[in-house]
């Protein structure tokens, strides 16, 4: 799969001290190599033990057999960083090392390298838990450049772009994500060589992550979109409840908005705000909605069982840029508008299974 020619966005330098960097992406790797060589030795005794547990678990209180799925699942992930690092340094040499930086090449092979990378793990869990997935809307993922904005309530949904969208369409997504993803040493790297915003919690410059949000939208071709989680953390209904009142009392005139979410976190406004400023100018926004990775928020939900069997559902929708209406109040009604759109569709899908979140 050959991803279609990226455009010239920007790229980002890397922050903080030269040795930081260093540190953390040498720690990262070691921990990750180590990882792989040691269940690669042990994965027999480790297959024998987890299937004597889960047998216990299944007697005792008929919890799905998870631990001889989760042992080379680990190991599939694992064996597809080894392969990212190679891949990696494959790429830096082929591409003019020092000199390819920023190089249309370079982008294009990262990005299939991350399509590839998401397709391996998600089609991994796939098979080893037995998920099966519905796709709806899928027309609306094609042709770019557009943004998405996804639902983010699971530690799988991030692979949404890159499998249901960059994969069949051959589009490359640009990503705004979370700085903690940077512990994983190829995402740190080459997120790098392809236009990605890393945005911390809590910021103390939220000006300059906003300015560089909006940047992201600049120069995409028709082989790009660009990709950001307007809720900025998977929800809880404790953290949903928490977020109305904080704009009940500090934002009281989109508080009736905020209050009629049931099952998604209230948007944050700033990057999404500065991206419809964007838009407007021409650049559609699709939004995803899903069903099915509900209780999927940490491994200690994988391993109570919750992933075995699932039924994933996805769905798109697309909106013109010319839509979108002038003003940061219009703007700000026409996003809760549609998340409003999705929270309803997801509840709706949600009471279909006789299902809660």
């Amino acid at each position: 799969m050959r991803v279609q020619t990226p455009g010239r966005g920007p790229l980002f330098p890397d922050q903080g001290p030269l040795g930081n960097r260093v540190k953390r992406r040498l720690i990262g790797g070691t921990a990750e190599i180590a990882g792989f060589i040691l269940l690669t030795v042990l994965s027999p005794l480790l297959m024998l033990v987890g299937l004597i547990v889960d047998l216990a678990l299944w007697l005792k209180n008929r919890r799905p057999f998870v631990n001889i799925r989760l042992i080379p699942a680990v190991w599939w992930f694992l064996f597809g960083e080894m392969k990212a690092y190679l891949k990696l340094i494959y790429i830096y040499v082929t591409t003019g090392g020092p000199w390819g930086k920023g190089s249309i090449s370079r982008r294009r092979q990262v990005y299939q390298l991350r399509i590839a990378w998401a397709r391996n793990h998600l089609l991994a869990i796939k098979f080893l838990f037995g998920l099966k997935f519905e796709l709806e809307g899928m027309e609306n993922t094609g042709p770019g450049p557009y943004v998405l904005m996804p639902r983010h309530v699971s530690i799988l949904d991030n692979l949404i772009g890159d499998v249901f969208i960059g994969h069949p369409q051959r589009i490359g997504v640009r990503y705004v994500i979370k700085e903690e993803i940077r512990a994983l040493t190829p995402i740190d790297i080459g997120g790098r060589w392809i236009p990605t915003v890393f945005v911390k919690r809590g910021s103390l410059d939220p000006d300059t992550e906003i300015a560089a949000v909006r940047a992201l939208t600049h120069e995409m071709s028709p082989g790009e979109i660009m990709a950001i989680y307007p809720e900025g953390t998977r929800p809880t209904h404790k953290k949903i409840r928490r977020a109305q009142e904080v704009i009940a009392e500090k934002q009281p005139g989109i508080a009736p908005l905020a209050a009629r979410l049931n099952h998604l976190l209230p948007p944050r406004l700033g990057g999404p705000l500065a991206i419809l400023d964007e838009a407007a100018n021409g650049i559609d926004i699709v939004f995803c909605g899903h069903v099915g990775f509900e209780g999927l928020r940490t491994v200690g939900d994988v391993m109570a069982g919750v992933l075995v069997g699932r039924q994933i559902k996805i769905r798109f929708w697309r909106f013109e840029g010319s839509t979108i209406p002038q003003g940061d109040q219009a703007r700000t009604e026409w996003l809760y508008e549609k998340w409003q759109m999705i929270d309803d569709w997801v509840g709706e899908e949600l009471a279909a299974r006789g299902e809660t979140d």
